[in-house]
């Protein structure tokens, strides 16, 4: 996580010099939580960093109430339950949202635009994300304004992924919306390739998926939430308290188009959309 350390570095901690960072991943197998959350507390961890949505968060701070916890997620945190408050979270949870699930409508006209025509959409959810009804709500509200039917798959495990993909070629979708969730965020390549083995368009919530072949994204800069985290660790460090650091909220969002991807898909990418784009992969 480089823009973890550096936001880390802000405050005067690096890595190996006076801190030292444990890591921990589930890879998006929720259920190993837990366990990795009670070997950091057998750590005896200063600060506790939360990512790749909402669980995490919640597991640490259904472990300790003690130890500073600092978040960093796409799903709303009061909805969640992680805090109650944007402006003063109470207990020792705070951290940095970057509210994507809000997006996806957006997403889902900006891929309209892309693709037009009247094929239908397909739509890849994760059922055991946190805001999957706020997701599906708003890519149903959307679709009634674009006027375009969509196709909604569920996945949560790499054989539903694959199931879907099969459901959303075989009802003829002309493109494809992959969803924001951590899960999906962790199966980055094998969705890319995916897409482009059935010839796809997609639309993705992150940078990292179209500079690896994706045909483009659209949502928050993770690198910086991830930046603005390691201050919020550093803060932390120094006596800070979780308390009197409000939730962080994005104030930019980008969008990134992989002209190589659509060259190789035989789309034309309108100007309109490029006149968007915040960064053209060439």
């Amino acid at each position: 996580m480089p823009a973890f350390r550096q936001g880390l570095s802000e405050t005067g901690y690096i890595d190996g010099q006076n801190v030292v960072i444990e890591s921990r991943a589930a890879e998006g197998q929720y259920d190993r939580l837990i366990g990795l959350a009670a070997e950091l507390l057998e750590r005896k961890v200063a600060v506790i960093l939360a990512t790749g949505g909402t669980e995490p968060a919640k597991v640490v701070k259904a472990a300790t109430t003690a130890i500073p916890i600092v978040f960093v997620s796409a799903a709303d945190p009061v909805r969640a339950g992680i805090v109650t408050s944007f402006n003063r979270p109470e207990g020792n949870v705070t951290g940095i949202s970057l509210l994507g699930s809000v997006l996806d409508g957006k997403r889902l006209e900006l891929l309209h635009e892309m693709v037009p025509g009247a094929s239908p959409i397909g739509v890849l959810l994760n059922p055991k994300y946190p805001d999957f009804d706020l997701e599906l709500h708003e890519l149903q509200e959307a679709a009634k304004v674009i006027k375009r039917q969509i196709i909604v798959t569920r996945a949560s495990t790499d054989t539903e992924i694959d199931a879907a993909f099969a459901t959303i070629t075989q009802q003829a979708a002309g493109s494809l919306l992959v969803a924001q969730d951590p899960f999906f965020g962790s199966r980055r390549e094998g969705l890319v390739a995916l897409a482009a083995r059935f010839k796809l368009p997609a639309i993705y919530y992150q940078r990292e998926y179209a500079e690896i072949g994706g045909l483009f994204s659209y949502g928050t800069n993770f690198s910086e939430g991830y930046r603005q985290a390691g201050v919020y660790v550093g803060k932390l460090l120094r006596g800070a308290k979780p308390g009197d650091l409000p939730i962080l909220q994005p104030t930019k969002y980008e969008f990134v188009i992989n002209l190589r991807t659509a060259k190789t898909l035989g789309l034309t990418v309108p100007s309109s959309i490029l006149a968007l784009a915040d960064e053209v992969i060439e």
